[in-house]
């Protein structure tokens, strides 16, 4: 009789232990990643330095284009890039079909008045992006990477001609066809890769180093992908 009192006085005491726990108590969300900022000789330094891989690589594996921020507004992440970065405003007919406005493909300087002339670049490719870490990542992650439209430096619209130059190709071996260009494309391959924690292999490293001795002046601005 005595156990049994003594049994329910320990229960009751802990299930008002329980109700007495401050709200502060309860799990809460995550914050969201900080905003990193550094000068370009620094940024690139944060790259992990790592051998490549292209062993399994399809593009298919990057789900792209798919409905974009908002899915409700009809328009894929293609045309949302598009509209977010047209220095004149095109005109949107139903099913989210652009036609007219203007944008700079920064790669080259041109001006472009048919978004038909116009790549959505992925700032560093798919497959470089497979050889670098992704190829461990989740379908879901991959198909976020191919689609962001988080950090401006991600994907930018271009000529086609100067994408299709471009391909699969890092820094060591591609660079854009205007000099003026290249320490604002260093600057954002370098966001890109530690936004997304993507490694470097040892010509990819170098190469980057080289620009980020000319490119002084450079920042570099970027915030961890979720």
């Amino acid at each position: 009789m005595i156990k049994n009192l003594l049994r329910g006085a320990v229960t009751l005491s802990l299930a008002l232990s329980s109700l007495a726990l401050p709200a502060a108590a309860t799990a809460a969300p995550a914050a969201p990643a900080a905003a990193e900022v550094l000068n370009l000789a620094d940024a690139v330094e944060q790259i992990p330095l790592a051998d490549e891989s292209r062993t399994g690589y399809e593009r298919t594996k990057f789900k792209h284009w798919n409905t974009g921020l908002d899915a409700a507004d009809g328009c894929n992440t293609r045309s949302e890039v598009l509209l977010a970065e047209a220095t004149e405003a095109p005109t949107i007919a139903a099913g989210c079909k652009l036609s007219g406005g203007e944008w700079l493909s920064y790669y080259d300087g041109l001006e472009v008045n048919d978004p038909a002339k116009l790549d959505i670049d992925h700032m560093v490719p798919l497959a470089e992006a497979w050889d670098s870490g992704a190829s461990a990542w989740t379908a879901a992650r991959r198909e976020a990477y191919a689609n962001d439209q988080d950090a401006a430096a991600s994907l930018v619209a271009v000529t086609a001609r100067t994408n299709r130059s471009k391909a699969d190709q890092d820094p060591a071996q591609w660079m854009p066809p205007l000099p003026d260009a290249h320490c604002r494309y260093v600057g954002e391959w370098t966001a890109t890769k530690l936004r997304w924690g993507l490694a470097a292999d040892q010509a990819e490293a170098d190469a980057l180093t080289v620009y980020a001795e000319t490119c002084e002046t450079t920042v570099v601005h970027y915030t961890p992908a979720p």
